[in-house]
């Protein structure tokens, strides 16, 4: 196909013959396919079959000598606090464990700024007449949900590809009070894979604002998830630059095993400066007597040292790096001198961003679901689900086989050069 700027009403008309007639091929195939979020495969699950038999009936002690089995310990076991203080590049005693979901801990993060406030403020969020949260877009669904159930104005903002537009962050906050926080995803952001630049960092920890409660939750889903050993992201340590600016307060950050071990039964993490740990303990305290401590157990024998995570993690990219190679080369063959696509190649995470001819992409995720291809819904990007320019699709290539990708990518490809065709005709 040629560059569908240069094709003229005749040529579009023969190329859409020719786009339909493979469509109607596809749709005769009766496909069953699931693209739509992204989930670690079978087989990438068995790789933690070991963390299933690492503990002996004897093996019940956390390294201080507390019984796992047990009540007690609220804030997690010494070794799993260390483990992911390692991971995310801080200190241990800046750590609370959490159980299997760090968007649970997210929401109840949330949640106790609504009921109680944060420090800096006596004034519960709840209180705040048209609180508002800042959203860089592309960005994760479940992040603009948690904010938008929970009564916040959401407010899209700009990712480039070193991070949010910065500018724009800076004026926002600077001028509006009112602006309680920002979801930020700085290594392999959901869905476009980008990785926050020094600068960024370094901006977000200084800037100004007008609200001096204000939070950065900085989820580090992806902080291990290379795809790529020879070329991995890497990011500063947040909570030392927010420190070293002057705002110790500022972030609160999370991550957890979800895609390291299992994604049902992991373990999660919120990461902050000692002020807001002494200040989330308070309420840990009363919320639970403890997290599910076995777990914690299980895991850090199973990956007792960076080195053994960094062996798991070479695995895990083993088993679902084929398939993002496999995604990219059938968008690169079959958009290559269109003009309709254009996508990122991520170097870590689990999604590749996809921009197809702008005002088609609910039309493409349409015919793609008639075709037997289910999606992520156009606009799942977006705040409110609202993409206003209808062009951004999230591929997420890892659950299926690699054969069911490259089934669901060609169908992908034919459906967006359809719609392609279809608007730009209206166009004329």
């Amino acid at each position: 196909m040629s560059s569908i700027y240069e094709m003229n009403r005749g040529q579009l008309e023969a190329e859409m013959k020719d786009l339909l007639a493979r469509y109607n091929d596809v749709k005769a195939q009766k496909l069953s396919l699931d693209m739509t979020r992204g989930k670690p495969c079978t087989e990438q699950l068995d790789l933690g079959a070991e963390m299933l038999s690492c503990l002996k009936p004897d093996d019940v002690y956390a390294e201080d000598g507390s019984d796992c089995r047990n009540y007690g310990l609220p804030f997690g076991i010494p070794e799993a606090r260390r483990f992911f203080a390692q991971m995310i590049g801080t200190n241990e005693n800046h750590v609370i464990i959490g159980n299997n979901s760090s968007l649970t801990v997210m929401f109840d993060t949330l949640m106790r700024a609504l009921v109680f406030g944060e420090l800096g403020s006596t004034e519960p969020w709840s209180h705040v007449a048209n609180r508002k949260w800042l959203c860089p877009v592309p960005g994760y669904d479940r992040h603009f949900l948690v904010t938008q159930t929970l009564g916040f104005e959401l407010i899209a903002v700009p990712l480039n590809e070193d991070g949010p537009d910065m500018d724009m962050v800076e004026k926002l906050c600077a001028e509006d009070a009112s602006i309680k926080g920002m979801w930020c995803m700085p290594l392999y952001s959901n869905p476009d894979g980008y990785i926050y630049s020094p600068e960024v960092c370094e901006r977000l920890a200084s800037m100004k604002t007008a609200a001096h409660d204000f939070r950065i939750y900085w989820d580090n889903a992806y902080v291990v998830h290379h795809l790529y050993e020879d070329n991995r992201g890497t990011l500063p340590d947040i909570l030392s630059l927010c420190e070293k600016a002057g705002n110790p307060n500022r972030v609160y950050e999370f991550a957890s095993t979800s895609k390291i071990t299992y994604s049902g039964s992991g373990i999660s993490c919120i990461a902050a400066n000692p002020e807001n740990i002494a200040h989330i303990r308070k309420f840990v305290t009363v919320q639970s007597i403890g997290p599910d401590k076995v777990n914690e157990l299980r895991h850090v024998r199973y990956i007792p040292d960076p080195a053994a995570l960094d062996q798991v993690m070479k695995r895990q990219a083993e088993v679902i790096r084929p398939k993002f190679e496999v995604t990219l080369d059938i968008l690169e063959k079959e958009f290559e001198g269109t003009g309709i696509a254009h996508w990122n190649k991520p170097l870590g995470g689990y999604f590749i961003s996809l921009f197809v001819y702008p005002g088609t992409a609910r039309k493409v995720v349409a015919l793609a679901k008639e075709a037997g291809v289910a999606l992520t819904p156009a606009g799942a990007t977006y705040p409110y689900a609202k993409d206003p320019r209808d062009e951004n699709i999230r591929i997420a290539p890892t659950y299926p086989s690699i054969n069911d990708v490259k089934k669901a990518i060609l169908v992908l490809c034919v459906c967006a050069k359809l719609a392609a065709a279809e608007k730009r005709l209206e166009e004329m």
